[in-house]
């Protein structure tokens, strides 16, 4: 307690101070901060982190703190009027169109690195000591002494990684071929993708809710109409999905079966087969994001096949990705579909991006071949397997108010529920604030959610001790936003 008063002073003092520099000069040094105020080190890099969060000072490693530099009003207002920009972007030929808009409030939230000083459990990659950054620096360098690594790419991507892909995605039985592969960059891209190939503008598209906010974002700004459908600790509610597909006349239904993002829910092998029949009887397709396959937590058991296995009538396109368990950097992914709706797809993907980079696939493929890649996958398992635990304890401990309803054995999140009547975003603000971020839950609805959440990672901290500290970090917030 004694140590979070002396921050919040130091803080308070140094808010008072920092109007006497001019913009961009610089403050006095930690080490000149630490004698002047009598304080330890730990507490003036916390304050720092305080008033670089309120934008009142940028931090620059190895450098020093400066102040900051005025808002950006002027500037604009030189560059010209940009006012005609809101109606271009906002006036639809169409009043029955769907307006397009872009909202990465979501996306950015897990994208962007936090202040200096402000431990991150909002994210969702791997730190660098869980990433394999040796051997993708090997996987690299390999990969580009490999020969035709520099020629142009097939547009539906490499062979070899396209048969890797459907070794992966179709199992023992060999569902998957080569042939209903293609290569994407990354996840992200195979969702925008597939919404543009299946749905056109206008169009109703199913999602689960909550869900990813990157589905949100993707679908809003291709003119889609996200419908939400309910999940709970099994996966979408089958009775609700065949009730939105008759209501919404929607052909599409978008779900992560495995390790739900954000409740980390995995769909029941009953419901599996009754999603298929509901979509067989509206005539839909089902997009299967499988992006937490290699996530899976040590103590998880056997994991179910991807739905994509088992569907000989195509009505299935697989999403899959590399990104989440190796690099935020290794954009490589891959769809999976079957019949003329690949070809849909391939045209699409084509006019967007022509192909992956061919030394990125081939680094891939690299990697996956390595011996280090199996050691990697083990490794993962079993970090995340104690960070979740070492989250969920320091949650019951530091913040009792806080509902953790269900713990996955897989991906890297807990959804945590709010007290009633609690404001997620002045909680999520007064954890900046006192040096951590978590994700405020209301972007992963498409409709009013029915209870205020926040989606907590355990992937992104350097380790146990941070994720703890983080969590001690967002009793502060609790104290100050909950009362």
């Amino acid at each position: 307690m004694y140590e979070r008063s002396s921050v919040a002073e130091l803080a308070g003092r140094l808010r008072q101070e920092v109007d006497r520099y001019s913009p961009g000069e610089k403050l006095p040094s930690s080490r000149e901060l630490v004698e002047a105020h009598r304080v330890s080190p730990v507490t003036v890099s916390r304050a720092l982190a305080r008033l670089a969060a309120e934008g009142l000072v940028v931090t620059r490693p190895g450098a020093g703190a400066f102040r900051a530099g005025p808002r950006r009003a002027a500037a604009a207002a030189e560059s010209g009027d940009t006012s005609w920009q809101e109606v271009a972007l906002s006036a639809d030929a169409s009043a029955d169109q769907v307006p397009r808009s872009v909202d990465a409030e979501g996306v950015l939230a897990t994208l962007s690195a936090p202040p200096p000083g402000v431990i991150e459990l909002s994210g969702g990659y791997l730190p660098a000591n869980l990433a394999p950054e040796k051997a993708l620096a090997a996987a690299l360098a390999r990969a580009g002494r490999r020969p035709g690594a520099w020629e142009r790419s097939p547009v539906e991507g490499v062979a070899e990684l396209r048969g890797w892909f459907a070794r992966e995605i179709g199992g023992p039985a060999g569902s998957v071929t080569a042939a209903d592969v293609l290569i994407t960059a990354g996840g992200q891209s195979a969702i925008t993708t597939t919404l543009r190939a299946l749905a056109p503008p206008g169009a109703a598209v199913l999602v689960e809710s909550p869900t990813y906010p990157g589905l949100l974002a993707a679908a809003r700004a291709s003119g889609l109409r996200p419908v939400p459908v309910p999940v709970d600790t099994d996966g979408v509610r089958p009775e609700l999905l065949e009730g939105a597909f008759r209501a919404s006349g929607a052909r599409v239904f978008v779900c992560q079966p495995l390790f739900q993002n954000p409740t980390g829910a995995v769909l029941s092998q009953e419901r599996r087969t009754a999603v298929l029949h509901a979509a067989r009887q509206a005539g839909a397709f089902v997009v299967e994001d499988d992006f937490a396959r290699h996530l899976a937590h040590e103590d998880a058991g056997p994991l179910p096949s991807a739905i994509r296995a088992a569907d000989p009538d195509g009505r299935v396109v697989h999403l899959r990705s590399l990104t989440k368990v190796t690099s935020a950097s290794l954009r490589v992914g891959a769809l999976a579909a079957h019949g003329p709706v690949l070809e849909r797809l391939r045209a699409v993907q084509t006019v967007d991006s022509f192909f992956v980079p061919r030394p990125l696939q081939e680094a891939a493929l690299e990697l996956v071949g390595a011996p280090a890649w199996p050691r990697h996958l083990r490794t993962v398992a079993a970090r995340l397997r104690e960070r979740r635990e070492v989250m969920l304890t320091s949650l019951a401990r530091e913040t009792p108010a806080l509902t953790v309803t269900h713990a996955p054995r897989g991906g890297y999140h807990l959804w945590v529920r709010l007290p009633d009547g609690a404001n997620e975003e002045a909680l999520a603000s007064a954890a900046l604030r006192a040096g951590v971020s978590v994700a405020a839950g209301r972007p992963y609805f498409a409709a009013e959610p029915a209870a205020r959440h926040l989606r907590l990672s355990f992937a992104p901290a350097a380790g146990d001790s941070q994720i703890a500290e983080g969590v001690r970090r967002l009793r502060t917030a609790c104290e100050e936003a909950l009362g």
